[in-house]
């Protein structure tokens, strides 16, 4: 039986490991063909990913340029991209914020925060053009609470969320919708930025008392691209285990 996503075509940043892994994963199961990007494609399998990326690239998401092209690459190989999940980012040093490098400031803020817009604004023509496309921004709980000693990180995924929100409205009539998940700290290779007193504190939040799978992530990504998301746009959806307050 087709996936829900059959058809699509999508483009995933960050995608060689982690959550962005997942997503792909999942929306491939679902029908969808795949673009894989990421700054290292080193750790993708396709065979252990049980599908083939109809597009593969090395794209650092901070480069404006490099994602123009190779959204380019993928649209002419696709014939028409549906889907765009902005996932690609970095964590950061955790230090102080009167410690905190200024190029390591720069740096997070590139990737995570300029990153998203970069995507955004390459795909949204697109979109437009066609009157149809989902895209997901990947932020974080981080973006909302604001953690201490990630103070790029949280400054980034705060504002990669109220991006969203304006973009999401700009786009209301055109077809394309637009929202952004923000989950608590979920067990990925992002996890050997930080320290191991600060992963305690990060789980030590979560009143469930687990950190995030990623295959959760996956499905709430599916679902969100899928038909049956039809009147959200603009909206944060939470995978916070209990976390989140508002």
């Amino acid at each position: 039986m087709a996936g829900t996503l059959a058809g699509r075509a999508a483009i995933v940043t960050g995608a060689a490991r982690g959550i962005g892994l997942a997503v792909a994963c999942r929306l491939a199961a679902e029908g969808c063909r795949v673009a894989v990007w990421d700054v290292d494609l080193a750790p993708f399998d396709a065979a252990a990913a049980g599908f083939e990326p109809f597009h593969r690239a090395v794209v650092d998401v901070a480069d404006a340029d490099a994602v123009v092209r190779a959204f380019e690459t993928a649209r002419r190989a696709a014939g028409a991209i549906d889907i765009l999940v902005n996932n690609a980012g970095i964590n950061g040093p955790v230090v102080p914020v009167w410690d905190y490098p200024l190029d390591a400031w720069k740096r997070v803020l590139a990737v995570d925060l300029d990153g998203v817009f970069n995507g955004c604004r390459t795909a949204i023509p697109h979109m437009r053009e066609r009157r149809q496309g989902r895209i997901v921004n990947i932020a974080s709980m981080a973006g909302k609470d604001g953690v201490p000693f990630i103070s790029a990180y949280s400054a980034a995924k705060g504002g990669v969320i109220a991006f969203t929100k304006a973009i999401a409205k700009e786009l209301a009539q055109d077809g394309v919708l637009v929202n952004c998940i923000a989950p608590a700290m979920a067990e990925t290779d992002l996890m050997a930025e930080m320290t191991a007193d600060h992963i305690a504190t990060m789980k030590a939040k979560i009143p469930m008392g687990r950190f995030l799978r990623v295959d959760e992530v996956a499905a709430l990504v599916a679902w969100i691209v899928g038909p049956d998301c039809s009147f959200t746009t603009g909206f944060t959806f939470d995978l916070s285990g209990g976390r989140a307050t508002y």
